[in-house]
């Protein structure tokens, strides 16, 4: 079983993440920001990936540390459970509607991090929640992750389903390039034999 922990505490928050990613899209989350939770639980849900989060975060100043902040842990224990990167198919594309909105997302499970981020939202926030913090939650996952990640909303008008399409999208191209590759289970899915950021690893 591929499971990782990863806690983080600074002045700004406090931080539990537990994964399983051989799970059911099993989901315990509690950030203390609800539109948060729904779209973590529904990246849980739609990528099979066991999720339990807890954070404890300065909600009083606004939600943008606790956002970028639970990026940075989950990205953090996807990359602890993935080890060596060893089996994984290591490329994933999805393409998801939701109504008027169709957004798509690739993810090079590389360990090279980089964010291409091409959504742009009709409004400032969604319920209390500042649109502008998305970016910011897929930059903190993509770079701890060790994931190459582009996400592109192709059109869409309800910023609610812009933001859900891009959860969900992410969440099945990743589920796919983290499966196990049962045709070649035992290696690491490079030419160099190696996944990571090194200076004598050209991947």
């Amino acid at each position: 079983m591929r499971t990782a922990t990863v806690e983080r505490k600074t002045k700004e928050t406090d931080i539990f993440v537990s994964v399983n990613l051989d799970g059911n899209g099993e989901y315990d989350v509690d950030t203390g920001i609800g539109f948060l939770d729904h779209m973590l639980e529904s990246f849980s849900k739609h990528s099979l990936i066991d999720l339990k989060v807890r954070a404890d975060g300065d909600l009083h100043i606004d939600m943008h540390h606790t956002t970028e902040d639970t990026g940075i842990v989950i990205g953090q224990a996807v990359a602890k459970a993935l080890g060596d990167f060893k089996g994984i198919r290591r490329f994933g594309t999805a393409m998801i509607p939701m109504d008027e909105t169709c957004t798509r997302a690739s993810v090079d499970v590389s360990n090279r991090p980089y964010l291409i981020w091409k959504v742009e939202f009709k409004r400032p926030k969604v319920g209390d929640m500042d649109t502008e913090l998305f970016k910011e939650w897929f930059q903190a996952f993509a770079q701890n992750g060790g994931i190459t990640l582009h996400m592109e909303n192709l059109y869409g008008e309800n910023s609610h389903h812009i933001v859900e399409s891009c959860y969900k999208a992410l969440a099945n191209a990743l589920r796919h390039a983290i499966e196990i590759d049962p045709r070649r289970a035992d290696e690491v899915p490079s030419t160099k034999g190696v996944l990571g950021i090194d200076d004598d690893v050209d991947i």
